[in-house]
């Protein structure tokens, strides 16, 4: 699974594959509720492990179990960084694990591909400890329902079990066909393939995610109910906890399909405020008064040789009392021009966000391709295009 770039939290693992690798402190909650919820089917096929035992088991087997999150993961990675996707970290935190993949694949065979590693990683695990347990722990012949339905006795051959057992089901759940779920970037990667556009397929796969999320809690609940059996409040409570994820996933690259939607509309040149030049000494009243005056939306502070040094800041103009105006210098209220604040009138879309992203700012200043000065380029602007999305 894949999410947008965030700062790391957590422990700090290693780098395998050159990938750092994160263990978030939510981690402990999932371990703590694996142990209690798995202490039980321990003690049951270690009968002589007692509580601590069979506690200190079911606390090895999370391990365990993350430690092939981990693999599942790593393999996401390693096909990204085949495609040459710069790959930032990967963070093990409560609901499973995400791999930060800094941008998308170019191609929806790529997307697929990417997709499809991480399920099948987990299913050929689950397929080795399947047959390590039929060819090491299976006296007589095997039967593959008795295998699926019953633990074996003894300390390796119950947590080779469990194992082999959990990842079938985290292959099979990471495919169902919904985002955030690899299934869902498969399902997303088809529709991109079929329909020739990327956000389409994220839309599809998004409302199917918003579909899967209401399945999660709504099947097991009929099932049990059908079963005649009250469900348990520890189970419902992970399954809602489980479908919220799914449903805010979901629902997050919705948001996201709207953005993009929109980006051809973005454009610097169309978005520019019409900037007039003052040098760091003249009043803000004088300021803008001369702002008014040109019908500019921006001020840019110049040296007394014409060359930019500074762009004022709106919103400290707007906090600054009428009263206090005459007696506040503009280049008090400005920023330093740096390199990075600088941008091309030419950008647009994807490569514009790219470099306000870059150094995010309230304004840039804009330039013709010759250094000529354009505008300024307010974010409130920028933000304003994407408001209700």
């Amino acid at each position: 699974m894949s999410t947008p770039v965030k700062e790391s939290t957590g422990l700090r693992m290693g780098r395998p594959f050159g990938i750092p690798v994160y263990v978030s402190p939510t981690w402990l909650i999932v371990a703590a509720f694996i142990t209690y919820s798995f202490q039980p089917l321990f003690a049951a096929s270690l009968p002589g492990y007692g509580l601590v035992g069979s506690s200190v088991v079911a606390l090895l087997f999370a391990v365990l179990l993350y430690a092939s999150v981990l693999l599942h993961e790593l393999a996401h990675c390693v096909v990204a960084k085949y495609y040459g996707l710069p790959v930032r970290r990967i963070t093990l935190y409560m609901l499973g694990g995400v791999s930060e993949i800094e941008r998308e694949p170019e191609t929806a065979g790529r997307e697929f591909n990417v997709a499809l590693a991480g399920p099948l990683l987990s299913l050929g695990l689950a397929t080795i400890g399947y047959l390590v347990s039929a060819v090491a722990f299976v006296t007589g012949p095997v039967d593959p329902l008795s295998m699926f339905m019953r633990p074996p006795d003894g300390l390796v051959p119950v947590l080779i079990w469990q194992l082999w057992s959990s990842n079938l089901i985290v292959g099979i759940f990471n495919l169902l066909p919904g985002l955030p779920l690899d299934g869902g970037r498969m399902l997303r990667a088809a529709v991109w393939k079929i329909r020739r556009d990327a956000g389409t397929g994220t839309l599809a796969a998004a409302w199917v995610g918003r579909g899967v999320a209401i399945a999660v809690v709504v099947v097991p609940l009929l099932m049990n109910l059908m079963a005649g059996q009250e469900p348990g409040i520890g189970s419902m409570l992970w399954t809602v906890v489980l479908a919220s994820f799914i449903w805010l996933g979901a629902s997050q690259s919705l948001r996201v399909a709207r953005v993009r939607a929109r980006l051809p509309q973005l454009r610097a040149r169309t978005l520019a405020r019409r900037a007039i030049p003052v040098t760091a000494e003249v009043p803000l009243s004088e300021g803008l008064r001369r702002a008014r005056e040109a019908g500019a939306g921006a001020m840019v502070v110049v040296d007394h040789d014409g060359r930019p040094v500074g762009i004022v800041n709106e919103a400290a103009v707007n906090a600054t009392p009428e009263q206090r105006r005459p007696w506040v210098n503009v280049g008090a209220l400005s920023r330093a021009l740096e390199p990075s604040l600088v941008l091309g009138v030419d950008l647009e879309g994807e490569s514009l966000l790219d470099a306000m992203r870059e150094t995010p700012a309230p304004e840039y200043l804009l330039v013709e391709r010759g250094g000529e000065i354009y505008g300024v380029l307010a974010t409130a602007d920028v933000n304003r295009m994407f408001s209700g999305v």
